[in-house]
């Protein structure tokens, strides 16, 4: 089992910037899928974005254009690159990794148990 840990959230206006980190305790290399999901209040976990083996990188819809999803595998860590935040961004982010190998779909963790998961990062975008 893997240990994440994200880091780089906070407090920001609207249009502002932050980049989210998620260092992974062993070498992830390989796993179908790293990414990372949000969960607003009073609403359901979200993927927001997903890197995955032998398919293109995955965006949500309201994201595409201003996030950018990354990893650096010597340092075993993703990262989330967040530009032009708007409120709704509002939200605490999680990265999850897969525990298999191989293809996943990109919903894949949408099943917390076929994955790892971060403890959360809390991400406040004011107006």
């Amino acid at each position: 089992q893997v240990q994440l840990v994200e880091s780089g959230g906070g407090s920001v206006q609207a249009e502002g910037s932050l980049k989210l980190s998620c260092a992974a305790s062993i070498n992830i290399g390989g796993r179908c899928l790293m990414g990372w999901y949000r969960q607003a209040p009073g609403k359901e976990r979200e993927l927001v974005s997903a890197i995955r083996q032998f398919a293109p990188i995955f965006y949500t819809n309201s994201v595409k254009g201003r996030f950018t999803i990354s990893q650096y595998n010597t340092t075993n860590t993703l990262f989330l690159q967040m530009n032009n935040l708007k409120t709704e961004d509002t939200a605490v982010y999680y990265c999850a990794v897969a525990r298999a190998p191989g293809f996943c779909i990109p919903t894949y963790c949408d099943r917390p148990p076929l994955c790892d998961w971060g403890q959360g990062t809390q991400v406040t975008v004011s107006s």
